[in-house]
C-alpha cells in the first residue's frame, strides 16, 4: 500500500512540476489537458522553422565535379528576431566522370530568437536561445549527358534524415524527406579574359513529412535558373531557385544566391550571399574552405 501511495505521489509531483515548467506555453497557446500534444502546434514548413530546417537546395551547374573534396563553412543567417550561426560540412566523392556521392549537413548551430518569433512558431524554448545539431543529407549525382550537342544533363537524388534536433525550439523538422532534380547547362562562348559563360536551369521534386495527421506529406515542385562565369581561378554564379509546396503554410520558399569562388594552388575558398525572396525571410553569408584532391 505504501508503495502504491509513493508512486501516486511521485506521479502527481512530476505532473505538477511539468505544469509549472510549461505553464507559460500552455497559457499562451490555450492548451489544456486532453488537447493534442505540443508537437501538433509546430508547423513543419520552411517559413515557421529555423533557416537550416528545410532550406532551398544549392543549385549546381549541370557538370559533375571530378575532384574529391571536403568543404567546411561558417554560416551567418540574419533576420529580425532570429539570429543564427552555424558550422556546416560536406564530403564529396566521385567514382568516375559519370557518378559521385556526397554527405553534408549542419554540424552545430547557435540560435537566438525573440519572443515574437518564438511564439509565432509555437516553440517551447522559453529563452529562445541555444544550440542544435542539424540534419544529415545523402546525395547521389549521375552525369547523364556531357560535352555533346545536347545540353549537359546532371541528375541529383538526395535523402534527408531526421537527425536534426530541437523541434521544441522550432529549429529543425525532426522528420525525413527527399528531393531529386535534373539540371541542364550549356557552354555558350568564351568572352574577354578567357571567361566561360554557362547558363543553367533545373527542375525537380521535393517531399517531406509533416505532423498534419490528415496530410502527412508535403510535396513541392523544385525549380531554378542561373548563369555562371568561369575562369581558371575565379567562378561567379548568380541564381534564383526555390520550391512550391501545396499546403499554403509558408511552404513556397524562393532565394537569390550570389556565389564567388577563388581557386588556390590545390584548394579553394568560397563566399556566398543568399537572400530570401519569399517564405524564407533570412539573409545569409557563408564563408567556406574547400580541400580538393584527385
Amino acid at each position: 500500500m505504501k508503495r502504491i501511495l509513493f508512486l501516486v505521489s511521485f506521479c502527481l509531483a512530476v505532473t505538477s512540476a511539468n505544469a509549472r515548467e510549461w505553464g507559460w506555453w500552455n497559457e499562451l497557446h490555450g492548451w489544456e489537458p486532453g488537447m493534442p500534444g505540443w508537437r501538433s502546434y509546430i508547423t513543419i514548413s520552411p517559413g515557421y522553422l529555423g533557416p537550416n530546417a528545410l532550406p532551398v537546395p544549392d543549385m549546381n551547374n549541370g557538370v559533375l565535379e571530378q575532384s574529391k573534396s571536403l568543404k567546411v563553412s561558417t554560416d551567418f543567417h540574419f533576420r529580425t528576431g532570429d539570429q543564427t550561426q552555424n558550422i556546416a560540412g560536406q564530403f564529396y566523392y566521385p567514382f568516375s566522370d559519370r557518378i559521385a556521392v556526397s554527405v553534408y549537413g549542419v554540424m552545430l548551430e547557435h540560435y537566438s530568437m525573440s519572443d515574437q518569433i518564438r511564439d509565432e512558431r509555437a516553440a517551447r524554448d522559453r529563452d529562445g536561445e541555444g544550440l542544435a545539431i542539424g540534419d544529415l543529407y545523402f546525395a547521389t549525382w549521375i552525369q547523364l549527358v556531357k560535352g555533346r550537342k545536347f545540353p549537359n544533363t546532371l541528375l541529383r537524388m538526395v535523402g534527408k534524415t531526421a537527425s536534426g534536433g530541437r523541434l521544441d525550439a522550432a529549429r529543425y523538422a525532426d522528420s525525413p524527406g527527399y528531393f531529386f532534380d535534373i539540371t541542364f547547362s550549356k557552354e555558350l562562348k568564351s568572352v574577354a579574359g578567357n571567361w566561360l559563360l554557362r547558363p543553367f536551369v533545373s527542375s525537380g521534386f521535393y517531399s517531406w513529412q509533416t505532423n498534419d495527421m490528415e496530410n502527412l506529406q508535403n510535396d513541392a515542385f523544385m525549380y531554378g535558373a542561373g548563369i555562371e562565369l568561369d575562369q581558371s581561378d575565379w567562378n561567379i554564379t548568380n541564381s534564383v531557385s526555390g520550391y512550391s509546396g501545396y499546403k499554403d503554410e509558408r511552404d513556397c520558399p524562393m532565394v537569390y544566391t550570389l556565389s564567388l569562388e577563388r581557386s588556390l594552388k590545390k584548394d579553394a575558398i568560397q563566399l556566398q550571399y543568399i537572400v530570401g525572396l519569399r517564405d524564407w525571410e533570412y539573409q545569409s553569408l557563408k564563408l567556406a574552405y574547400i580541400w580538393q584532391w584527385k
